[in-house]
């Protein structure tokens, strides 16, 4: 069985940072671009930032720009979202994914084919 499992949320004050990591188990996902997405309550789904297969490719959206960064480790199998400053509206349930067949992360929930069950943070003011 496929899975994702994500790590690393918790409860943390505005301006402090946190480091979320994502462990594929039951195939490797070399292959794949992968991605963080996250969910607040009452929201869609909406895209955080996405990696390409080699690492060598990264991209976010603009409300995380300069504080949250992705990265994978190709050695270790997982991909990690470094995210810093961090404020209250980042609240939200973070999930990892990984893009079948595809070497390029895209920025759409139907771009994506695995999904982790989510690790929540929350950033008190």
């Amino acid at each position: 069985q496929v899975q994702l499992v994500e790590s690393g949320g918790g409860l943390v004050q505005a301006g402090d940072s946190l480091r979320l990591s994502c462990a594929p188990s039951g195939r490797t996902f070399r292959r794949s671009a992968m991605a963080w997405f996250r969910q607040a309550p009452g929201n869609e789904r909406e895209f955080v930032a996405g990696v390409s297969s080699s690492g060598a490719f990264t991209y976010s959206t603009d409300s995380v720009k300069g504080r949250f960064t992705i990265s994978r480790d190709t050695a270790k199998n997982t991909v990690y979202l470094q995210m810093n400053s961090l404020k209250p509206e980042d609240t939200a349930v973070y999930y990892c994914s990984a893009r079948a067949n595809s070497d390029f992360p895209g920025s759409r929930v139907r771009d994506y084919d695995y999904w982790g069950q989510g690790t929540q943070v929350t950033v008190s003011s």
